[in-house]
């Protein structure tokens, strides 16, 4: 059997959806990637590359189409997905790091697109993550 010193979580995960949005703010590309290198940089992350923002067509179900945007960085990841023609915003905020400002990115998202209602989800990662290397 290993012996697995447990330490604090690996990560936290903010998960927002966002409801009721300005449905042009939601349909500009510029808007989705000033949006994405803000929380970046408000929340001291670091990124491996450009952030990068893709059109998608949408489908004949749910799925109206929408603008998707996502940034690498050294502590995980952002993402998000629009969808202008339903006003609705889901964004993920993934971090290694501990003590994520949560109520500065609601308030970004908020404020980049006029949002009128939030639901957020926030998820503790790794709970079990090593304190050391097992090797």
């Amino acid at each position: 059997m290993i012996n697995i010193k447990k330490t604090v979580n690996f990560g936290e995960h903010f998960m927002l959806d966002g409801y009721a949005g300005d449905e042009l703010k939601l349909n500009n590309k510029d808007v989705v990637l000033s949006c994405i290198n803000n929380l970046v940089q408000k929340l001291g992350m670091h990124k491996l590359a450009e952030p990068t923002i893709l059109f998608a067509p949408g489908n004949d179900k749910k799925d109206p189409g929408g603008w998707s945007g996502f940034v690498v960085i050294e502590e995980s990841h952002i993402s998000m997905h629009t969808f202008p023609k339903r006003g609705f915003i889901s964004m993920d905020a993934y971090s290694c790091n501990n003590g994520m400002d949560t109520d500065l990115i609601k308030s970004c998202m908020v404020e980049a697109f006029d949002l009128k209602d939030t639901e957020i989800n926030f998820v503790k990662r790794g709970t079990k993550y090593p304190a050391e290397n097992l090797s």
